[in-house]
C-alpha cells in the first residue's frame, strides 16, 4: 500500500498536494495500528478502538480528528477500488474536536473552490443556474440566507455588481462580480430563468419547481458536491469561510476583507487571520481615522 501509485493519485485527485501528504502519512499510522488485512475488515467498533490509541497518544482532539480523516480516506478508497462495499466510520465524528476557532487547514483553497463551478449537468438549465448559485457562494461568499434572499433588481449586469442586503450578522453591500458571471448571469435572466418560474416572484434563483430558492435547497445543492471533497466538511459555510481565509492569505487589506464580508466588528475578520487584532484596528484607523 505505502508504495501504491493509483492511491496517491486517487488522493491528489481529490485535494491539495499539502492535503494528500498528510493522508498518505496518516494512512500510513493507520494501517501500522490496524494492519492492512485487518483495516479491510475494520468495523465501527476497531475504529473508536484507534480513537482512543490516537487519544492516548495526542492530547489535541483536533489532531485526533485529523488523523481519523486518513482512517477515512483509506475507507474512502477501498469503496472507491470496490474491496469494500460498505464505511465503517464515515459518519463518525468527534464532538470534542470542535470549537470556536476557525480552522484555517480545513478549509478550502481558491482551486478547490473553482472545482464545484466544472460538474457536469444533464441539462443546461439546470447547470447554468447551479452555477449562478455556485458562483455566488464562492466569489461573493454570501450566506445561505443571503443567497436565498438576492434579487433580480440586486444585479446590475452594466455595473457588474451584485447587491446583499445583510442579516442579523452582516451588513448590506455592494459587491464586484467576476467577469465569468456576468455572460452567466445574463443567460440565467433572460433565457433560464423565463422558462422555470412557476410563481409571482422577484428572487433571483429559482428551485427545479420554478419556485424561489430556500436555503435548504441551496444546502442541498452544496451536498451534492461532497463527493468532491468526501474527507472534508464542504457546506455553504465552509466555503465563505474559505472565501474570506484565501482573501487574506492573498494579502488583501484587513478592512477591505471586513466590509467585502459585511462583518460588524473587526473581531469577525481577525478570526480568519494568525496575526494579532492590532493590525486590524491599525487598517481601520488608516481608513477611519476618526471612528
Amino acid at each position: 500500500m505505502l508504495n501504491d501509485s493509483k492511491l496517491e493519485t486517487y488522493l491528489l485527485e481529490r485535494h491539495t498536494p499539502e492535503t494528500a501528504k498528510i493522508y498518505l502519512r496518516d494512512i500510513r499510522i493507520y494501517l501500522d495500528y490496524m494492519t492492512e488485512e485487518r483495516a479491510e475488515k475494520a468495523g465501527y467498533k476497531d475504529i473508536l478502538q484507534y480513537v482512543d490509541y490516537l487519544r492516548k497518544k495526542h492530547k489535541n482532539p483536533r489532531t485526533v480528528n485529523r488523523m481519523l480523516y486518513g482512517a477515512k480516506s483509506w475507507h474512502n478508497w477501498l469503496l472507491h477500488t470496490g474491496r469494500r462495499e460498505d464505511h465503517p466510520c464515515r459518519f463518525l465524528r468527534l464532538r470534542d474536536a470542535k470549537g470556536q476557532d476557525i480552522q484555517l487547514q480545513d478549509l478550502f483553497s481558491s482551486t478547490e473552490l473553482e472545482q464545484l463551478m466544472e460538474r457536469k449537468e444533464r441539462y443546461e438549465s439546470v447547470r447554468i443556474r447551479n452555477q449562478v448559485l455556485v458562483s455566488l457562494l464562492i466569489y461573493q461568499g454570501l450566506r445561505l440566507k443571503e443567497t436565498e434572499q438576492v434579487r433580480l433588481q440586486d444585479v446590475d449586469l452594466e455595473a457588474g455588481t451584485v447587491h446583499t442586503r445583510g442579516m442579523a450578522k452582516t451588513l448590506p453591500r455592494t459587491l464586484k462580480m467576476k467577469p465569468k458571471q456576468i455572460m452567466l448571469f445574463y443567460r440565467y435572466i433572460h433565457e433560464i430563468r423565463p422558462k422555470t418560474i412557476s410563481e409571482n416572484t422577484d428572487r433571483l434563483i429559482l428551485n427545479i419547481r420554478g419556485k424561489a430558492i430556500k436555503a435548504d435547497d441551496i444546502n442541498y445543492l452544496v451536498e451534492t458536491f461532497r463527493d468532491l471533497f468526501p474527507d472534508r466538511k464542504l457546506n455553504a459555510q465552509t466555503i465563505r469561510q474559505s472565501v474570506i481565509a484565501n482573501l487574506l492569505k492573498e494579502g488583501k487589506d484587513l478592512r477591505v476583507v471586513q466590509v467585502f464580508a459585511g462583518h460588524k466588528n473587526p473581531s469577525s475578520t481577525e478570526r480568519y487571520r494568525q496575526t494579532g487584532l492590532e493590525e486590524l484596528k491599525a487598517a481601520v484607523q488608516k481608513h477611519h481615522p476618526l471612528g
